[in-house]
């Protein structure tokens, strides 16, 4: 291809928008979610909300009764978030490490997420924000770790700390109130990241009794476009052994899980999952489902149960589905990343029982979905009735201002979410009196 077609071809990609959603994103979303027929095209559905930033004095909407302020502004890419026990709260600026390989459909991948705010270096460090007199700002920060490779979730058990680059399990060692920590740390476990590595974060979670260690691994492609092979250990939830680091697959088929949450009543481990893409602006919900042990959820040959995906023949995928039905959809492309359960949260009646979930925005839906934080309430343990916007007005004019990421309680109740094209930590409280 000669250097002319190339850019011809990538600006065709870059405004691909022809193909357009024919249902609306709630009929996407809950236990029975509308699945049309797949509508696959030449080229991918490419509708981009490029990355600007917020304005001054700019921020995001919230729910009536609830209010918003920057909890700490000026950060580098900040993704995923972390509440010690003595109230500090812990924020990964991370992001990929330079891709390697992947050709011209890895090129312009990598366009289409530097035009979304995803192109930026990885700041490789985990900052310590600190709000001493309890306002609700940080009036503190400090590098907590620094010189890691992409690293995202983090863990306390006792005094060990754990933190999950792309490629491996960390242990440092931790004392109550320190502002930083000093050492490499103690390599306890692998984690599969190779190339291209599309899906580099890695969550994680301890159990409550401190003995496992859950770890998020995504797919290295959409949907096994590069071989079954380079999707050695991926697509899956991890337990590792706290102490050894011996590790086992946990839960599969999940092409791309990264909030990871205990539901309180039941103890049980949850996940919001990133599904496919290339099936049309309807296709496929991302979802958020309960995980136990042995849970297969079928990517990349099928999809919601038992749906097959049709780019695989009847011959290349398995003759009977025995992939588990997600619980909840979230609505197709809204790029659902942050979990956190409403246990010790202070935010009223309506979101005393529930699980509060950062969608990070779509860049391949017709029209735009995602881009806010949602409630999902629960009744004994499982979702029951329609989602709560939380915080909403992350597009403006079409460009991207915020995209939320993780989200969290923090010591007071209060729910803190991290905005990666913003920079900053909003933290959403109830609303004081008028």
């Amino acid at each position: 291809m000669t250097r002319h077609a190339l850019f011809a071809f990538t600006a065709i990609v870059l405004c691909a928008c022809g193909e357009s959603a024919r249902l609306s994103v709630s009929e996407g979303i809950g236990p029975q979610p509308q699945l049309p027929e797949p509508n696959r095209t030449l080229t991918p559905t490419v509708n981009i909300a490029p990355a600007r930033g917020w304005p001054d004095g700019g921020a995001p909407t919230p729910a009536a009764g609830l209010q918003v302020n920057a909890f700490a502004t000026g950060l580098d890419h900040p993704r995923w978030l972390y509440v010690l026990p003595n109230g500090d709260v812990l924020v990964a600026e991370t992001n990929s490490q330079p891709r390697s390989g992947g050709g011209l459909r890895g090129w312009l991948e990598r366009r289409i997420m530097a035009r979304a705010g995803a192109g930026v270096e990885s700041a490789d460090r985990i900052t310590l924000l600190r709000d001493a007199d309890n306002d609700g700002v940080a009036e503190s920060s400090s590098v907590f770790l620094d010189g890691l490779y992409s690293p995202f979730g983090m863990a306390l058990i006792g005094n060990d700390f754990y933190v999950a680059n792309t490629d491996a399990i960390l242990r440092f060692d931790y004392e109550t109130g320190a502002t930083s920590i000093a050492g490499e740390g103690e390599r306890i476990a692998e984690l599969p990241a190779g190339a291209p590595n599309r899906h580099w974060t890695k969550s994680l979670i301890a159990s409550e009794d401190g003995r496992t260690l859950y770890v998020g691994v995504g797919s290295n492609s959409n949907v096994g476009e590069n071989g079954m092979d380079a999707e050695t250990g991926r697509a899956a939830i991890w337990a590792f052994d706290a102490a050894t680091g011996e590790g086992r697959v946990f839960g599969s088929g999940l092409r791309n899980p990264v909030g990871m949450d205990f539901e309180p009543e039941t103890g049980v481990l949850w996940t919001v999952v990133n599904e496919r893409d290339e099936l049309g602006s309807d296709l496929v919900p991302d979802y958020l489902a309960a995980v136990n042990d042995g849970d297969d959820f079928g990517w990349p040959y099928f999809y919601w149960g038992d749906t097959p995906d049709p780019r695989f023949s009847a011959r290349e995928r398995p003759a009977q589905s025995d992939a588990e039905t997600p619980d909840y959809a979230l609505g197709p492309h809204t790029a659902s990343l942050g979990l956190a359960f409403a246990e010790g949260a202070d935010l009223g009646a309506r979101f005393e029982t529930g699980a509060f979930i950062g969608q990070h925005g779509s860049w391949n839906r017709n029209p735009h979905s995602g881009y806010e934080v949602i409630f999902v309430p629960f009744e004994d343990g499982h979702p029951n009735g329609p989602p709560v916007t939380v915080l909403t007005d992350f597009l403006g004019d079409g460009d991207a201002l915020g995209r939320p990421v993780g989200v969290v309680i923090d010591a007071h109740g209060a729910l803190l979410v991290a905005d990666d094209v913003g920079d900053v930590i909003w933290r959403v409280s109830p609303a004081e009196p008028s």
